[in-house]
């Protein structure tokens, strides 16, 4: 029986759902309580299908927000390889390039392509070698005037010597008190002219000293002589000391040779006794020849080691006796010396014949020594000799024991005056200069730059003179010097910085 029309009544659960509007739970939770439905299911007091049903969510919704927390904890926990943040923005202009490429030839020492390399590399901008020269050219005529505006009447002692880049004479001149550099010049030659021209110049712009400490250069002695007559030219101590030490080290040279000779005719003889053969007469008479030569090198390298101590430490130290003394101990030496010529003519002749005539000039710092000694015992009402005692102190390192053995009967002894006096002393030793090896300092920084090219011109020079001038120092021995520059150690008064000097304008991040 077919039936039409049939009518089938619809359930309530099927009919539940079309009766409510259609909405997401999951789309509608906000970010606190997100936060809080993963921090449940990391906790793991409850499973992730009663999270589901607390709140009205989906299983897989609390998995993804489980995933979300756990990324974070590990962002947070896990220091990434590299800091990808923007620590600041520099505008790059022309002028910016400038000054950096200033910095990486004066103060990181950096060769020409060097700077052309890096801007590639690092910047992605290509600049060619002759821009690079450009700038650095540039910088050239500023640097330079600002050198000779620079007024040196403050110079009390002027450090004189030579310097040499490929064969070529490089004349310096510094102030060892501020290490300021007010002659760097490179010629052709290091003739009483060339080095009287220079000292002209130098004179106009004020440099009147007290005196100057220089080698034994004739040119140099005979300029200094013509142009500053009433300046006294003191001998090098260190030039002095460094020739005595050359003798010494070749003939403690010979001393080892002469042993290794004596050595080698002794085994060959006990090597013949070993073997059973009668020894051989020559090498016998070879053997004893050679014992005598090592005794006389090793006795006259020993001598000449002990009279170089002498003249280091007693004669020439910056703490002995009196100038008279010091003369006739530096006699004594030089006689010593000359005795022993014969047994190495080459060696201490020459050495005898130059202390012989740097005699008075090695020793004029003694002379001023004795004449500072009595103004301060006189202006202080001091015995002579208790001055050079503190003085003698002063110069002994403060960690040495002896310092203080000796520095506690000079205080008994001068009592109030021993403070005031040790202040003078302390001053008076540091305006003492004996030596010009601060050019041998400055040669050593120089160095770095000469390196980088073979040919040296009055330009870059001039541009080195200025940039060692002017840069302050990070770190010193001594703090009155750092965060400070030679110029202003010189003048006593503080200039801009030296790129503003060359007129850039730096960056500031403020």
């Amino acid at each position: 029986m077919e039936e039409t029309d049939m009518c089938y009544p619809i359930s309530a659960f099927r009919a539940w759902p079309q009766s409510i509007p259609h909405g997401c739970p999951a789309k509608a939770l906000p970010a606190s309580q997100r936060q809080q439905l993963a921090l449940e299911a990391l906790a793991g007091p409850q499973t992730i299908t009663d999270l589901a049903d607390d709140f009205d969510v989906s299983r897989k919704f609390v998995y993804q927000q489980v995933h979300i927390a756990d990324e974070a904890l590990s962002e947070a926990f896990v220091r990434p390889a590299a800091d990808d943040r923007v620590l600041f923005h520099l505008p790059v202009t022309k002028q910016w390039l400038g000054q950096l490429t200033l910095g990486l030839v004066l103060i990181c020492h950096s060769p020409l392509r060097g700077v052309v390399e890096l801007l590639r590399d690092v910047f992605d901008y290509d600049i060619s070698l002759g821009s690079v020269f450009n700038i650095v050219q540039a910088a050239v005529a500023p640097a330079r005037a600002c050198n000779q505006r620079q007024e040196l009447s403050r110079i009390r002692i002027g450090a004189h010597d030579e310097i040499f880049q490929a064969g070529q004479p490089v004349l310096v001149g510094a102030d060892p008190r501020s290490t300021y550099c007010y002659l760097l010049s490179l010629e052709e030659q290091r003739d009483a002219d060339t080095w009287g021209v220079h000292l002209l110049d130098l004179q106009a712009r004020g440099f009147q000293p007290d005196d100057v400490v220089a080698d034994a250069s004739h040119a140099l002695r005979a300029a200094q002589a013509e142009v500053l007559p009433d300046v006294p030219c003191r001998s090098d101590v260190f030039h002095a000391l460094q020739e005595v030490h050359e003798v010494v080290r070749n003939l403690e040279n010979r001393a080892y040779d002469a042993l290794a000779t004596c050595t080698q005719w002794q085994r060959r003889i006990a090597r013949d006794q070993q073997q059973g053969r009668p020894a051989d007469h020559s090498c016998v008479k070879q053997r004893s020849d050679a014992t005598k030569v090592q005794a006389q090198a090793l006795a006259l390298a020993d001598d000449v080691a002990v009279l170089a101590r002498w003249l280091r430490h007693d004669v020439l130290g910056l703490a002995g006796p009196a100038h008279a003394d010091r003369l006739d101990l530096y006699d004594f030496i030089c006689a010593e010396l000359a005795a022993r010529v014969p047994q190495a003519p080459k060696l201490l002749g020459r050495l005898v014949r130059y202390l012989r005539g740097q005699r008075d000039d090695l020793l004029a710092f003694a002379a001023q020594l004795d004449r500072d000694f009595a103004a301060l015992a006189a202006v202080l009402a001091v015995a002579p000799e208790h001055v050079r005692q503190l003085f003698a102190v002063q110069t002994i390192a403060l960690d040495c024991p002896k310092r203080w053995h000796r520095d506690a009967p000079l205080r008994r002894i001068l009592g109030e005056r021993y403070f005031p006096l040790s202040q003078a002393l302390d001053e008076l030793r540091h305006r003492t200069v004996r030596a010009s090896s601060l050019v041998e300092n400055l040669n050593s920084r120089l160095r770095s730059y000469f390196f980088l090219r073979r040919h040296l011109g009055n330009d870059y020079l001039a541009l080195l003179q200025f940039f060692l001038n002017h840069r302050r120092y990070q770190r010193s021995e001594h703090p009155e010097r750092v965060a400070k520059s030679p110029a202003e150690l010189l003048t006593g008064q503080s200039h801009p910085h030296w790129l503003e000097l060359l007129g850039h304008t730096r960056f500031s991040r403020n």
